[in-house]
């Protein structure tokens, strides 16, 4: 850490928070770039089915949707970087585990161990940044830092995608599916990101559980994990803005079933195989996460014209209308067109989405409420794939497509009482 990098008291700068949270989201988010897609076609090219796909994903979502609230209660009592680094070293062994399943027991055990590390993963990293920040500058604009690091997530998506599509081309060990490649370079790159977590994330003593260190520490918060947990559920009975903002993951996660996990199944049966589907699916998918990145640079600037409320229901209804273009569209260039329109949007939405969240939290529960709108998506999203993987596979994805992106875009109703408080000037204003 540099001079420069630390504030008073010890504390790093804005900027320098905003470096290493754009850094560290890159190396998080590469690896699934690099095999975004593939986790599909995979096991349908070792003999599953997709309903059986369907199962595993909505299974991972399971193990997230129960674990979100321990797991957001625990970050907040215990401190982020202990669950950062757990969370790696669990990225690093489901990968290598489902990389090797041939079974679908093999691959559901992969997924179990995946879903814990998602729920460790979910919302630490972001809820550090926002304390840090705001331990450096009270008034520090964290909608600036979060669409920053939503553009890396893009980028790093979009090249780790690129780089995907290009190792299943390559192929160059005989003998070995044109899958595998790219997931063991996502397992090195896994590994590399929880070295750099382990460096570059410093808290305070209070958000490491104020008291000792090591196993008595680790053991208060775990017994002070239920009581921050039980505050946050207060938290979301109190507050109907919160509810209604966390409510509109169940329209977007939705979507996002048809976006992210049926369009490498549409392109696999328009193209005639799952290796043909996966040598085009990386530079497609990159150029749609290239979008992304672009939307979250476009929604900073929106936002700063007519207000992160507007910003997230413009894109929250335009996202869930291109997935119903997805679904309309006939050949594989219009489902490609379409699918990066949509991803544009997406984009969009999150940085936005997210500050609206943070605007409702308190640095004592920031991950809570970050865990549970997770969880509320996570919940969504299995429940979703129980229902939208039978309907692609019995009526075809084009309708699973068009029913997924015409309920989505009812969740930007939801955004209407943040965008009321926005107005009123109270959007500062946390739930205590």
């Amino acid at each position: 850490m540099s001079a420069g990098e630390v504030a008073v008291g010890g504390r790093i700068s804005v900027r320098a928070a905003e470096r290493r949270l754009v850094l560290l989201t890159a190396t998080r988010w590469l690896p699934v770039g690099l095999v975004f897609g593939l986790t599909v076609l995979l096991p349908l090219e070792r003999g599953l089915s997709l309903v059986q796909v369907g199962g595993l994903l909505a299974l991972q979502g399971v193990v997230v949707l129960a674990l979100e609230l321990p797991t957001g209660g625990l970050a907040d009592a215990l401190g982020r970087r202990p669950l950062l680094i757990a969370s790696g070293v669990l990225a690093v062994g489901s990968a290598t585990l489902f990389v090797l399943s041939t079974e679908f027991w093999m691959f559901a055990v992969a997924m179990i161990a995946q879903g814990v590390f998602r729920a460790l993963d979910s919302g630490p990293l972001e809820a550090w940044y926002v304390d840090a920040a705001h331990a450096a500058d009270p008034a520090a604009p964290i909608e600036r830092g979060l669409s920053r690091a939503a553009t890396m997530l893009g980028v790093a998506i979009a090249i780790g995608a690129l780089a995907g599509g290009g190792l299943v081309a390559w192929n160059p060990v005989a003998g070995v599916s044109a899958l595998v490649l790219p997931f063991a370079v996502a397992i090195a790159l896994y590994a590399l990101h929880t070295v750099l977590v382990a460096v570059l994330i410093r808290e305070p003593r209070r958000a490491a559980g104020g008291g000792g260190r090591g196993g008595r520490t680790a053991l208060a918060a775990a017994r002070d994990a239920p009581r921050v947990v039980l505050a946050g559920l207060g938290m979301l009975q109190r507050s109907p803005v919160l509810r209604a903002i966390v409510l509109v993951e169940v329209f977007w996660s939705v979507a996002m079933i048809a976006f992210e996990t049926l369009t490498p199944v549409r392109l696999a049966g328009l193209l005639g195989g799952e290796d043909a589907a996966g040598a085009l699916f990386g530079p497609a998918s990159a150029a749609a996460w290239g979008l992304f990145a672009a939307g979250s640079l476009l929604a900073g600037v929106a936002s700063r014209r007519v207000g992160v409320a507007w910003t997230a229901i413009g894109a929250r209804i335009l996202n869930g209308l291109f997935v119903v273009v997805m679904g309309l569209t006939a050949g594989v260039v219009g489902l490609v067109a379409a699918y990066g329109l949509a991803y544009l949007t997406h984009g969009a939405a999150g940085p936005m989405h997210s500050t609206l969240l943070h605007r409702q939290a308190t640095s004592a529960n920031r991950a809570v409420v970050l865990s549970m709108n997770s969880m509320v998506a996570g919940g969504a999203y299995s429940l979703g794939l129980l229902l939208f993987t039978p309907l692609a596979e019995g009526f075809g994805t084009g309708v699973a497509f068009v029913v997924a992106g015409a309920f989505s875009v009812v969740g930007a109703l939801l955004y209407l009482p943040a965008l009321r408080q926005e107005k009123e000037g109270r959007a500062t204003a946390p739930v205590s």
